[in-house]
């Protein structure tokens, strides 16, 4: 028989693709002119991007579900202070082991938002507050716009010890801040449509940031950057997401039970105060970072992606099945 936790166990295609990506990028990396027709061609799908999320995210939803701040706030904290604070201590203590690219990666995985659709999801499993989920994932969103570029750039300041260059603040404020208030004012056009095509915008989506991946990794190979990354160093990344990860859901756990908030709450907290976005991690390295560097950094993001979906979906099913309500919902039937 397969153990319970075995079968939560299902790696994500999109997961998939992206290896694949780096694969093909690793082998026929972009060269020459092809290389500008690529920025060019990222630049304007990262702006795409923000300009969709934009669009789609409704502030008035935000709004009106601020009013259970309590976990709010809980989460907010959790995503923008804990995490930054945890990532710079394991950086502090472990980072001497790895790329200086990657214990970047480490610190930029910390200060990344919340992941919406996999909150909700995972919250919904496990039967807790789902508007919560849905209202403290998209605060989150809405603030990593500003506040990622801006725990970057006072981190790499302190750790790495050299400001992040004027031209980046130029590029967050064209390819992510402006798109993305456009897309906010575009909404009561678009959201209909939108809503209407969400396979279609998924694929935008995620097509969008396989070419980010594409093009950060075709430069990270003409630079060279590889020959630089053992074996050891991949084992010291996979160590430093799983105690990173291990540490913000313990915190979250006790944090929610040390404030005595209901049930629903403390798996809302828990589900969305451990997750960082993939889709907006990957298009801000490449708008954040140099080009050659783009790979380092986004790899820890790569392996946590999976390891925060492979841990979220045993814990929801444990959340599931010790929840009172249903056993007596069971119980009476």
């Amino acid at each position: 028989m397969t153990p319970s936790w075995l079968g939560s166990f299902k790696v994500d295609p999109y997961l998939v693709a992206l290896v694949a990506t780096v694969a093909f990028a690793s082998i026929f990396p972009a060269q020459g002119a092809g290389v500008e027709v690529l920025d060019f061609a990222v630049q304007i799908a990262i702006a795409g991007l923000f300009f969709v999320y934009g669009a789609r995210l409704s502030t008035g939803q935000v709004l009106s579900a601020l009013l259970r701040w309590k976990p709010q706030l809980a989460v907010f904290a959790t995503t923008y202070l804990v995490f930054p604070l945890v990532g710079l201590l394991l950086v502090r203590l472990f980072g001497g082991n790895v790329d200086e690219g990657i214990a970047i990666g480490i610190l930029f995985l910390s200060i990344l938002p919340s992941t919406v659709q996999s909150s909700i999801a995972f919250t919904s499993i496990a039967r807790g507050n789902v508007a919560a989920a849905l209202c403290a994932a998209s605060v989150s969103n809405l603030a990593g716009v500003v506040l990622t570029p801006a725990l970057m750039a006072l981190l790499i300041t302190s750790t790495a010890g050299h400001a992040m260059p004027g031209s980046a603040v130029k590029d967050i404020a064209l390819q992510i801040l402006a798109p993305f208030i456009a897309g906010q004012f575009a909404r009561p056009l678009l959201a209909g449509w939108l809503g209407r095509h969400k396979f279609a915008t998924m694929l935008f989506d995620r097509g969008s940031i396989l070419l980010v991946v594409y093009s950060a990794f075709s430069a990270g190979m003409l630079a060279g950057v590889w020959k630089d990354v053992s074996a050891q160093s991949l084992v010291w990344i996979a160590l430093l997401d799983v105690l990173l990860l291990a540490l913000i859901m313990a915190f979250t756990w006790l944090a929610s039970r040390s404030l005595r908030f209901e049930r629903g709450d403390e798996i809302a907290v828990v589900f969305c105060g451990s997750k960082k976005s993939l889709a907006s991690g990957i298009p801000m390295a490449n708008v954040l970072f140099p080009a050659h560097t783009v790979s380092l950094v986004v790899i820890p993001l790569m392996l946590f992606h999976q390891l925060q979906l492979f841990v979220c979906a045993v814990l929801a099913r444990r959340y599931a099945a010790n929840d009172p309500a249903h056993d007596e919902a069971t119980a009476s039937e």
